[in-house]
């Protein structure tokens, strides 16, 4: 598959993994609980636990699975204050821009973006302060960053995310 076929969403130079009914619902269950037994996910889907084993240990040799995580109830961990912040960058700048904004405390989620800016930024932070130093000392100090502007987040709900069963 060329990068002019690539499935949305692919990395560039990256084929999509063939998934069959099995593996999404593999997903679909991991993505519901990641917690979840070998065991239980096993007889959800109607496999056994070594297929379900040698499924799972595939798809994160594949990188269809990068990690498990726990998902964080942010106003629960102290992190009070939520703001999606836009940057406009120089040309070029994105590798430099996204490596220093990765390591940066209370940054969340960087993606590169089309539109009327380059960047999106999530910051969950204790409180209007922390947030504040965020933006003004920290992202704007990074070489390559023109401008930024900062979005409070009032209220959030979680959608359901991909649908791995459709």
């Amino acid at each position: 598959m060329s990068e002019e076929t690539s499935p949305p969403g692919s990395v560039p130079g990256r084929t999509a993994v063939p998934l069959d009914d099995i593996d999404r619902q593999i997903l679909a269950r991991l993505l519901r609980d990641g917690r979840v037994s070998v065991r239980a996910l096993a007889e959800d889907v109607h496999i056994s636990r070594a297929n379900a084993y040698t499924r799972i240990g595939r798809l994160v040799a594949e990188e269809v699975i990068t990690g498990f995580t726990a998902q964080l109830n942010p106003q629960r961990a102290g992190l009070g204050t939520s703001a999606y912040v836009t940057l406009t960058i120089e040309q070029n700048a994105w590798r430099d821009i996204s490596r220093e904004l990765r390591d940066m405390p209370y940054v969340e989620h960087v993606a590169l973006v089309t539109g009327d800016f380059d960047v999106l930024v999530l910051v969950r932070a204790p409180d209007n302060l922390a947030l504040r130093r965020v933006v003004l000392e920290s992202i704007q100090a990074v070489p390559g960053v023109r401008s930024t502007r900062t979005w409070l987040v009032f209220d959030e709900v979680r959608g359901r995310g991909a649908d791995w069963t459709a």
